[in-house]
């Protein structure tokens, strides 16, 4: 009931400011309807935000609105004789005086042309928003961002208005992390992979735009609890050949270079993308933690685990697509991509350890040379007929992928300051994986008259990934299998879906129902030890998105959705990396999907310089997944104090009257709860006070309410079994908030600055720390506007960094810090091929009208 009235409440105070926020001037009583198009005359696309304004003789305003996406207006105005205005940025006004409307009035089609005075005299009033705001999505545009120019797409997402990306590359959208993550509408080989890092090893440059799509209906997979980004590559559209180079270097090491390149004619249009980089991203990372005991709660010793490691990436990515324009109602486009990376991630860990009265005992350095190898690739193909030109269509859309990784570490573990050698221990580690994964959907559309729309489709989607973990201890000169840590690991999933959907409108009210209908089929076989378990289970996902527009720059929207998150990847694999032996990450091979009903209430309001969209939205969430801290009951044993003696004859070096000292290891791992409650509510606000000056800025608050227990099994040294119960009964509050600027300054300099803070938040084992960032650029064109260079710097004050506190009643308490990636400084120049900046910009307005690869987002 709490969550109804909090709804409730909301409810009302949007109603209340949409009624105060309309135009106290409109004509009431006896009014007539006035419509219309405006296209822009070149290109004969429709011009999405045009102004249009109705004014009297003598310049009152009675009426106005902006166009939506197919150009198209319609105001109400009392009968008379008006002058009419048309007015966008970049393109000459046109205005109509002395036209005589006496009843329902269509102004016919208006075509406006661009203002070349005002392009080539400020090249900012051609650029298109960086983030536009639509009803059922927000797309941002990455070509006018010079904040992520020469960085990575998880640099990308994270610029993003409602996403996050935490130090560990893990994306967020409203704080949750159960997001699917597309590119091109296409899951590709994202879902078994380390998702985080195939972000980093993609180049910003060959991103066009983001969609971020918080409620998706029945259309969409329903894969993501929170929701479904989608990651729109670069493919060319202007006529001719044309492209764009950007060369990047930085400090720490960044250098990169990468090209897209297109030809298109009447017949075909062909698309690349290639590009090569060399990235190191030192990090560091520490653990102090406190062992208590088990009876007493009284503190037995103390730990502090420093690390510093060294990652280094040398990748290299290409794509290759065409599209064949078959006839004039049918297009089928063909791609295929190649991604390579190779790298290390050295790093070293230092252990200072103390007893119960923080008196040092000793040190001891744990060394991880870590080695990686991986390709993917990719081909994918898409047909597309179009019966008519009132939306009559059928996509069918395919793809595999192959992707093999491969990684090798070579662990030293060596204690410091003593000529003792016979307690050092070395390991070696290896993670091989193999992933294969097909796609098929189809998507048919059938307009029913002018304002409805009946939609089906097919999906299949089917992945197998083979890891094979094995991890090897060095024992009298040889290397001796590791059974704790060593496994063969089979994933195979297959999910077949079904889909229909229905939308309409009428006057101003506009609905759309589906229903989506998954079969899935998941084997998780553990060879090692004989395990095998087959998940087998189909359900129903509803959909319902209700919509009033109270004028042509203000509507409300209501909508629901059923998701589903699988787990995958990390979550199931039971093997761990062990940088460190006592603080260890296992996942969880019996762990289940969570299912999520999600609720979203929205408000959207469009002023001339300022567009404000606000959402309320619940998340209910059974077999919600949980990261859990617990000790394992294994010990990591050293001796300390003591005498160091050394044999005369033989040169060995032993211990006398020495001690055991022991460090329980702790163990961190998914698990099922049985509840979660999300509810929060949620502004983005874009505002143009100036032609110069652009600034849009996000809030997120939420309310986290997880109910459930928990009990670890383990069997202790003595042969004892023992059940460790943990309540994880929880609320917690936490809110993040985002500010960007884009300043032009003198000499057509651009400056763009952001800030962003994530707020505290508290779990059933403790609590994150907030944590604050802020990043900056400077963007110049040069060479007659052929090319650009920019400087930026991530991350300015070096503070980004994940920050934990925990504790585990009668086991450990720790506090912890975590930097991903230091203070980042990067300098590229982009150079465009036949295609000055207003041509490019021109050409990202004309693929913004032509849905930006919804193509794909279908079944």
């Amino acid at each position: 009931m709490k969550y109804l009235k909090n709804i409730a409440v909301l409810t009302l105070l949007l109603t209340a400011f949409t009624a105060f926020s309309q135009n106290p001037g409109a004509p009431r009583g006896n009014t007539v309807k006035v419509t219309g198009q405006v296209i822009e005359q070149e290109t004969k696309q429709p011009l999405e935000f045009a102004n249009v304004i109705i004014q009297t003789a003598n310049n009152v305003t009675v009426a106005g609105g902006l166009t939506d996406a197919s150009g198209k207006f319609d105001l109400a105005v009392a009968p008379g004789t008006y002058t009419i205005k048309y007015d966008f940025i970049s393109f000459k006004p046109v205005v109509i005086t002395g036209k005589q409307i006496s009843g329902d009035t269509n102004l016919g089609t208006v075509a406006m042309a661009p203002d070349a005075t005002v392009l080539n005299a400020v090249e900012i009033t051609a650029e298109r928003s960086t983030v536009e705001i639509k009803l059922d999505k927000r797309v941002y545009t990455v070509g006018n961002d010079m904040m992520v120019k020469g960085g990575t797409v998880s640099d990308v997402l994270d610029n993003v208005p409602s996403l996050s990306v935490d130090a560990e590359g893990n994306v967020a959208l409203r704080g949750n992390q159960s997001v699917t993550i597309l590119i091109d509408g296409r899951p590709s080989n994202l879902a078994g992979s380390n998702v985080a890092e195939v972000l980093r090893l993609l180049p910003a440059d060959s991103v066009d735009k983001v969609e971020v799509i918080t409620n998706p209906s029945a259309r969409y997979d329903a894969e993501g609890g929170g929701g479904i980004v989608n990651i729109i590559l670069k493919k060319g559209k202007a006529n001719g050949f044309n492209g764009s180079a950007v060369l990047s270097t930085g400090d720490p090491a960044n250098h990169g270079i990468s090209t897209n390149l297109n030809y298109r004619s009447n017949n075909y249009n062909l698309f690349s993308n290639l590009g090569y980089n060399y990235r190191k991203n030192p990090g560091n990372s520490f653990t102090n933690s406190e062992y208590l005991d088990k009876d007493t709660n009284e503190t037995t010793s103390y730990t502090n685990e420093r690390r510093t490691n060294d990652r280094l990436r040398k990748g290299f990515n290409a794509s290759l697509g065409a599209e064949w324009f078959l006839n004039e109602t049918t297009t089928w486009t063909n791609s295929v991509s190649f991604r390579s990376n190779k790298g290390g991630n050295p790093a070293k860990t230092f252990y200072d350890n103390f007893d119960a009265d923080n008196v040092f005992t000793n040190s001891r350095l744990r060394f991880s040379d870590q080695k990686d190898d991986e390709t993917n690739m990719n081909y994918s193909t898409n047909l597309v007929k179009k019966f008519n030109d009132n939306g009559h269509e059928l996509r069918i859309d395919a793809s595999i992928s192959h992707s093999d990784e491969d990684e090798d570490t070579n662990i030293s573990d060596e204690f410091l300051n003593t000529a003792d050698t016979s307690r050092n221990s070395y390991e070696r580690t290896s993670n091989d994986q193999l992933e294969k994964r097909g796609l098929v959907q189809a998507d048919y559309v059938l307009p029913i008259g002018e304002k409805s729309r009946f939609e089906a489709g097919y999906r299949g989607s089917f992945t197998s990934m083979k890891t094979d973990a094995v991890a090897e201890t060095l024992v009298d000169g040889e290397y001796v299998n590791n059974t704790n840590y060593s496994n063969f690991l089979e994933y195979k999933e297959k999910v077949n879906a079904l889909y229909t959907q229905y939308g309409s409108k009428a006057g101003k009210f506009s609905y759309l129902v589906g229903l989506r209908w998954e079969d899935s089929n998941i084997d998780v076989n553990v060879l090692t030890t004989g395990s095998f378990n087959n998940k087998r289970y189909n359900n129903f996902f509803p959909s319902a998105f209700l919509s009033y527009e109270f004028s042509q720059s203000s509507n409300v929207s209501l909508s629901y959705s059923r998701r589903i998150n699988r787990p995958r990847g990390r979550f199931l694999n039971p093997f761990s990396g062990l940088q460190s032996n006592i603080n260890i990450f296992r996942g969880n091979p019996d762990i289940n999907p969570s299912k999520t009903h999600a609720i979203d209430l929205g408000y959207l309001k469009k002023w001339d310089k300022l567009t404000l969209s606000t959402s309320a939205y619940l998340n209910i969430t059974d077999d919600t997944f949980q990261f859990v801290r617990q000790q394992n009951g294994d010990y990591v044993t050293q001796v300390v104090g003591g005498e160091d003696i050394t044999d005369p004859t033989t040169g060995e070096v032993t211990i006398v009257d020495g001690q055991d000292i022991r460090t329980p290891v702790t163990l961190t791992t998914p698990i099922n709860l049985s509840k979660e409650y999300r509810f929060g509510f949620e502004f983005n606000i874009n505002y143009n006070p100036f032609k110069w000056w652009r600034i849009n800025s996000n809030f997120n608050f939420f309310r986290n309410q997880t109910k459930g227990d928990y009990t670890f099994t383990y069997v202790n040294e003595d042969g004892v079994t023992i059940n460790d119960y943990q309540d994880f009964n929880n609320t917690a509050y936490a809110w993040t908030t985002r500010l960007n600027s884009k300043i032009t300054l003198p000499y057509k300099i651009d400056w763009q600055i952001n800030g962003n803070y994530e707020g505290p938040q508290s779990n059933a084992q403790g609590r994150r720390v907030g944590v604050a960032s802020a990043n900056t650029a400077l963007s110049k064109d040069i060479l007659k506007d052929k090319a650009t260079i920019s400087l930026n710097v991530q991350d300015i004050f070096n503070s980004r960094k994940m920050k934990n506190e925990t504790y585990i009643p009668n086991q450990v308490r720790s506090y912890s810090e975590m930097q991903w990636r230091q203070r980042q400084v990067t300098l590229s120049f982009t150079y465009r091929f036949n295609m000055s900046k207003a041509d490019r910009q021109k050409e990202q307005q004309q693929r913004g009208q032509d849905g930006g690869g919804d193509e794909f987002m279908g079944g």
